[in-house]
This record gives structure tokens, sequence and C-alpha cells, in this order.
């Protein structure tokens, strides 16, 4: 699997860069375009990369200044059908799916800690189903509404920030976690309360026996156990590019089904509601950052070891 650098680059950069990717075993189709930049005024320059060596590559580039007087873009071909990229995979250490590029993780960790509409909107909605999901006592909508919900998002932004010591990100993320909830919450509490005074639920829906959901307001050891394995998951899918994994994550853990019985116990004051899925919330929030921190920064420390010693591995028993 290659990736495809797209570098504007001063043109007093242009000769050290380019010895730089040249030296590269790693990196082929280099195209240099001199003079084609205007903003800033330089070089254009162009090359494939083996996906495992891309993040020691742009370490490198930065190192050399290009970060913060040019432009570094990595985008994703969808297809690299020519036998030298088959080369540059057998060549790199490790396997594509494996590679970290840390610079892609901290992109993602930045975007994430944006405050949007959109994640706004996604958040209320899937609190909105949780509260269904309670009235209706449906273990179905429960799952729905963990799918719909996009809140470990910036959790893995907050995770992101502590371990390379971005404290912006860090706060930025923790607000957007706690602001959005309490959005969230509030929007279906008043919901609850006009439901509750058309007659619509009642407060015997949310106090009565609910076999398949009282499990998103009664936190106990598990809870914790799996918002830890769901946490340390979640990151490792976020940066290793599994995007599929991270739809287990969202329905391993409890926090928006939690938030929408919250909602629900405000708008019929229970309070033994409120109290436990607060305390779910909570548990699987604490849970979920833990794991996270500490898994990435695990990863910093020993994935490219790991990766070295794996292929090695892996080699000998194919």
């Amino acid at each position: 699997m290659l990736v495809h650098l797209r570098l504007t680059v001063p043109t007093e950069l242009s000769d050290d860069v380019v010895e730089l990717l040249g030296a590269s075993q790693c990196v082929t189709n280099l195209v240099v375009i001199p003079g084609a930049c205007r903003t800033p005024r330089g070089d254009l320059i162009e090359c494939d990369a083996a996906r495992e060596t891309t993040g020691e590559l742009v370490d490198s580039l930065n190192e050399l200044g290009l970060g913060d007087r040019g432009g570094i873009v990595i985008s994703r071909p969808s297809s690299t059908p020519f036998r030298r990229a088959t080369e540059l995979e057998d060549a790199a250490p490790g396997e594509p799916d494996d590679a970290v590029i840390w610079d892609e993780v901290l992109d993602t960790a930045e975007s994430s800690s944006r405050s949007t509409i959109g994640y706004h909107i996604f958040l209320v909605m899937a609190t909105i189903l949780a509260a269904i999901a309670v009235i209706t006592d449906s273990s179905v909508l429960v799952v729905g509404a963990m799918v719909v919900s996009p809140d470990f998002a910036p959790v893995a932004a907050l995770c992101t920030g502590v371990v390379f010591a971005r404290f912006g990100l860090v706060g930025r993320s923790a607000l957007l976690i706690v602001l959005s909830f309490v959005l969230a919450i509030a929007t279906v509490a008043v919901l609850g309360l006009i439901a509750r005074a058309t007659h619509l639920i009642s407060a015997a829906d949310v106090t009565r026996p609910r076999p398949q959901t009282a499990f998103i307001w009664h936190p106990d050891q598990w809870s914790f156990i799996v918002a830890l394995v769901a946490g340390a998951v979640g990151v490792l899918a976020m940066s290793t590019d599994k995007a599929t994994a991270m739809v287990g994550v969202f329905i391993s853990v409890t926090t928006v089904p939690a938030a929408g019985n919250l909602a629900l116990g405000l708008a019929t004051w229970e309070r033994g509601e409120i109290t436990g899925s607060a305390a779910q919330l909570g548990v699987n929030l604490a849970g979920m950052t833990l794991a996270g921190i500490v898994t990435l920064a695990i990863q910093r420390v020993v994935w490219n070891h790991l990766m070295h010693r794996t292929q090695r591995l892996f080699g000998r028993l194919s």
C-alpha cells in the first residue's frame, strides 16, 4: 500500500528535500517541477512512498523545516498496479495495515475536537433514539443509538492531546465532550417534558421493569472493563486506520444510552434513574479515556519495534 506525497517546497529547501527522498529505498515516482509553486515560491515535488515509512519521511521533512515553510499533503491512491509498488511494500519494514502516521493521527484529533453543527445534531438524534429505546425497552434501538453517536471522536482526540502534550487539544476535546452531552441531555429532557405533558409518556414508562435496557443505568465492574477494552480498540482503530473496527467500539459502550436514560430521568424526576445513568455515563467516559491514553502512549514507544519483530515472526511462519 503506497501513499502519495505532494510537497510545496521553497526553493532554498528543494535540494535537501530531493536528496532526502531520493536516498530512500521506499520512495518511487519522484517528480520535481522547478518553479511551479507561487505561494510559497518554489518547486512542486511529488512522490509515492510505502505507507510503513511515511511517518518517518514526514518527520524528516519537518526537521528540514518544510512543515513550517512549505506544504505537505498526504493522499492515498485507490490502486497502484505496477511492479515497483509491490517491491516497495516488500522492502518496507512491517505491514502497511499496521503502519501509523502520527501526523495523520494528530490531524484527525484536531478535526475531532472542533464543535460543529453536524456533530451536535448527530449526538442529539442518537440520544433521542436512546430515549425511545428506554421507553419501548428495545435493545435494537439501543444498538442503533450507539452506532449513530459520534461521541468517541472527541474522546480519542482528548487521549491524543494528553499523549502528545497538546494541552489546547485536551481542553477543546474535554469541553466538546461536556458541552455536547449537556446539550443533548437537556434537549431530550425538554422533549421528555413535552411528551409527558401531552401524555405520550409517563413516569411508569421509565421506572417499569425493562429487561432489555436496564443495563444502561446499572453500572458495575463489567461496565468499566468494557469501556477499557473499547477505548483501547478505538484508538488502535483510529491510529491504524481500521474504520470497520470503530463500529464495534460504538456498540460496546453505553454512553449515549445512558444519556438518553438520564434525560428521561430528569423529565420524570426519577432520582434513581438520574444517578444510575450519570454514573454509567461517567464510568464509560473515564474507562475509554484511561485506556485510550495508555494505549496511545504504548504505541508511540513500541509500535515500530513491534512491527519489525512480528514481520520476522510471521515471515518464518508463512
